[in-house]
Order: C-alpha cells, then sequence, then structure tokens
C-alpha cells in the first residue's frame, strides 16, 4: 500500500472499503475478530464492542494491513498479560479475568484509528506510519509493564531511579524494557510486511513506540500516582505521543 519512496504530497480521499463487496469482508471480519477477543477472554463484552468499532474503522480506512498490525498487537499483548499471572494476582497488578474494558481499548486504540481515518481523507503514507507508531506504543507499553511484573522483583521510578515494587505507577525495569522494546519490533515489522511502512523507515515506529512508552511511564510516575491522571488517560497520551513523533521523523527524515 505505502510506496517504495514515501511521498508526502497529498493526493485526496482514499477509502479501502469502496465497494459493497469490500464492506460486507470488512464486516465480516470485524465480527469475528470481536468474537475471537471476547472468546480468549482479552476483552469485556464492551471491550469487543469497542475492539470491534476501531478494527471496522482501520479496516474501512487503511485496508487488511492495518487489521493484521492491530491482529498482531492483540495476538502479542495478549500472551503477555498471560505471563507470571500468579504473581501478577499477588501483586494485585493482573489484568482483570473478562479482559480489557471499552474504556481501555478506546484508550489505547483511538489514535491509530484516527490516523487511518487521516489517511482515508488525505491519503498522505505518513499518517500510516503514525498508525503503526500508535499501536507499537500499545505493543511496547503493554508488554514492558506485563513482562517487568512477571520477571522483575522490583521496578525504577522513572523520574526519580528510586526502587518500587514491579507495577508501581512510572516504574520501569531491564527485563520489560527489553521484552517491550522486542514487542514494538514486532508490530513494526508486521507493518513492513503488510505494506503500511517501508523497510528503510522501519526505525522509526519502533522508535516512536519507545518514546511514547517512556512518555507513558513520566506521566504515570508524575500524574497518574497523584491521581490526575487515570490509567486511560495516561495510555492515550502515549499513543499519542508516538504516533506524533512517528509523523514528525518522518518529515524530518524522509
Amino acid at each position: 500500500m505505502l510506496l517504495t519512496k514515501l511521498h508526502l504530497a497529498q493526493y485526496g480521499a482514499v477509502l479501502w472499503a469502496s465497494t459493497a463487496a469490500r464492506v460486507a469482508v470488512g464486516g465480516a471480519v470485524t465480527l469475528a475478530f470481536a468474537l475471537l477477543g471476547r472468546a480468549v477472554r482479552g476483552v469485556s463484552f464492551s471491550g469487543a464492542i469497542a475492539g470491534g468499532v476501531i478494527c471496522l474503522i482501520l479496516l474501512c480506512t487503511a485496508g487488511p494491513g492495518a487489521f493484521l498490525v492491530l491482529f498482531s498487537l492483540f495476538a502479542v499483548t495478549w500472551i503477555a498479560t498471560r505471563l507470571g499471572r500468579s504473581r501478577k494476582q499477588i501483586l494485585g497488578t493482573a489484568e482483570r479475568r473478562e479482559g480489557r474494558t471499552a474504556a481501555q481499548v478506546f484508550a489505547n486504540l483511538s489514535v491509530a484509528a484516527v490516523c487511518g481515518l487521516v489517511y482515508a481523507t488525505h491519503a498522505n503514507p505518513v499518517w500510516l506510519l503514525g498508525l503503526v507508531a500508535a499501536m507499537a506504543e500499545v505493543a511496547t507499553d503493554t508488554v514492558a509493564s506485563e513482562c517487568g511484573q512477571a520477571f522483575s522483583q522490583e521496578a525504577r521510578l522513572i523520574t526519580t531511579f528510586e526502587r518500587v515494587s514491579a507495577g508501581t505507577d512510572g516504574g520501569i525495569s531491564i527485563a520489560g524494557t527489553v521484552f517491550g522494546v522486542g514487542a514494538g519490533l514486532v508490530i513494526g515489522l508486521v507493518g513492513v510486511a503488510c505494506g503500511l511502512v517501508p523497510m528503510w523507515l522501519l526505525w522509526a515506529p519502533v522508535v516512536a513506540g519507545v518514546m511514547g512508552m517512556l512518555a507513558d511511564s513520566v506521566l504515570g510516575a508524575w500524574l497518574e500516582r497523584r491521581r490526575w491522571l487515570n490509567n486511560e488517560q495516561v495510555n492515550l497520551a502515549g499513543t499519542a505521543i508516538a504516533a506524533a513523533i512517528g509523523v514528525v521523523s518522518v518529515r524530518m527524515f524522509a
């Protein structure tokens, strides 16, 4: 979908779901994805509906490639949340058994959906990279948090580097960060394989994802711990920062 050499000019509106057949395919895939997410308890009932809405938007605007990135994100984060679950339950940080709620889904994925809508309106490929960067941030942040809790006894507060319990807002660990960067790289590679990101720009969504994750941790340490922001607001800010970094980096280096 993305040209080998990234063009920054706008070309007018474009929509993948431009025929009745494609709309039908998008609807069927969306329904199947929502049912799968609910069946494996990755999302609650409200989360399944929210995930279906995001899935449909991404499919209809950016096409099958965007769905495959979304599916990869779901798979990677679902696996990460199951790692060391008994330990996370002891810590009191385990994900709810019924899965992520609609609020959590929208907080993590609405920025990617907005990037898809902007791309459909302007056909500017930089927004595809913003879309992938936003989802790379979700993968990086979620996997870093889940694996940090599963494999690390303690973390360091990103703002002061003081020792804190794993799972503390704003806490980071070496193990969690390494796994998180790996997850962001997976999302970036899927974006490349699907034609949303050219290979020579693979670094952009990965770096943007890591930067968004670090920004998320800083906001968690400064604002979430003081209850000035909640987790959903911090997650939304992290994905927005990652998407912005992805788009700006293309305009600076393309």
